[in-house]
């Protein structure tokens, strides 16, 4: 027999045929974000529905604490219908399950709801949860891998509205974070934006009142914020915003000619290679070139030979400033694919930058075949990026092919759909 299913606030499936019960679990959601004394709105899902496994399971998980005498009822009736509950159902049952169990381990529970943040990120009311957990636990440092992963989630699969609404909700919390963290999830909401072609004032205004302001603070760490903006820099850069990132590259460049910063990490000193040879200042970057392949000469042979591709990259980033395009493309190759550059220091997020400027590269290089096989690759993972459709909306121009013009529209539906 099917079961009908009814969609929560999150949009995943419950398996029950009550309005009634839906409308009391989006009622708990609400109560446990906002701190809300009605909590017990929830018992009121079973009710509508005895069925109901997800009414069941919050009911249960709420009389632990309220009234541990009536828990065990609900937790029976849930288990009762277990195989006929949906996926996520399932999935918040068996972290409940465990979260209530009086021989918990608590580095386990946050373990089994990361696994359900992953394969449900708009579960706000677990993560909460999780939160709540590492706060006690003394453990901030997991709280905060929670919030980035689901970040990355929402990123990844294109979601940018929702992690947009989700980062800002978090935001609050972001204080007290190192200079890094703190500019590093404002970079995350201004690619969102930049991703999706919202409005460049948006990112230009994150730019400077969350990311470059962190300077002002006496316990800023330069080059912490220095990383975040110059990576986003470059990817305005790339979409040929010259009146957003004029100014704020020489500003920024002011900051890293300071030779403090240099040899920090490889992923700040290829970005400020880009930075100081886009505006001209030449000799100082490749004073710091010379200085990264003489560090690289003195270290192992074995060592050498995996950071070759870190040298390679640093200088294809100084080329690419410079504007010798040739050049820097020689340097990437064409078949380049970010991943294999990990030990520069950085996540895939911000890796996607170098591929942004490989294609870049192939574009302005007339490769515009390769150029598509390229932006082809991409959408495969993210067919949902506005930026991808424009791109290969430019290659097929370059081509003089047909379908150039829907690749064009598709992109301005994207974008319609997440911002404007």
């Amino acid at each position: 027999m099917e079961v009908e299913m009814k969609l929560d606030r999150w949009g995943y499936e419950v398996s029950t045929c009550s309005d009634a019960c839906i409308f009391a679990i989006n009622s708990y959601y609400d109560q446990v974000l906002n701190y809300g004394r009605k909590r017990s709105v929830i018992l009121e899902a079973p009710k509508s529905d005895p069925q109901c496994v997800l009414g069941n399971i919050f009911a249960a998980h709420f009389l632990c604490s309220a009234d541990p005498s009536r828990a065990p009822a609900f937790i029976d009736a849930a288990k009762s219908r277990l195989e006929h509950a949906s996926l996520y159902e399932k999935a918040v049952f068996e972290a409940l399950m465990y979260f209530i169990s009086p021989d918990r381990d608590d580095d386990l529970a946050v373990e089994m709801h990361s696994k359900l943040l992953h394969n449900f990120p708009r579960d706000l009311v677990s993560l909460k949860r999780a939160q709540v957990l590492c706060f006690y636990m003394g453990r901030p440092d997991l709280s905060l891998e929670l919030v980035e992963q689901l970040c990355h989630v929402y990123q990844y699969e294109c979601r940018f509205k929702e992690a947009v609404e989700f980062m800002n909700n978090c935001a609050q919390s972001w204080g007290s974070l190192s200079s890094f963290m703190y500019t590093h999830n404002w970079w995350h909401v201004a690619l969102c934006y930049l991703e999706a072609q919202a409005p460049m004032e948006r990112i230009r205004d994150i730019y400077d009142k969350c990311i470059w302001k962190e300077l002002e603070r006496s316990d800023a760490m330069v080059a912490e914020v220095c990383l975040n903006a110059a990576g986003l820099l470059l990817r305005i850069y790339i979409r040929g915003a010259h009146d957003i990132y004029k100014d704020r590259l020489n500003n920024l460049a002011n900051c890293v000619t300071d030779q403090a910063l240099w040899f920090l990490e490889w992923h700040l000193d290829i970005f400020i290679l880009w930075v100081l040879s886009c505006i001209g200042e030449f000799n100082k970057a490749e004073d710091l070139l010379k200085g990264l392949k003489s560090r690289v000469s003195k270290m192992s042979k074995k060592k050498q030979q995996i950071m070759q591709k870190g040298l390679s990259l640093a200088e294809a980033l100084y080329r690419y400033g410079k504007g010798e395009y040739k050049e820097a493309l020689e340097l990437f190759g064409h078949d380049f694919d970010s991943i294999d550059y990990k030990i520069i220091g950085a996540s895939d997020e911000q890796l996607d930058v170098f591929t942004e400027v490989h294609i870049s590269l192939l574009l302005e290089t007339g490769e515009a075949s390769k150029a598509m096989q390229a932006i082809e690759k991409q959408l495969k993972k993210r067919e949902g990026a506005p930026f991808l459709w424009s791109l290969l909306e430019k290659a097929s121009s370059m081509l003089g092919r047909e379908e150039a013009a829907s690749y064009g529209e598709k992109a301005r539906e994207l974008e319609a759909a997440y911002f404007t």
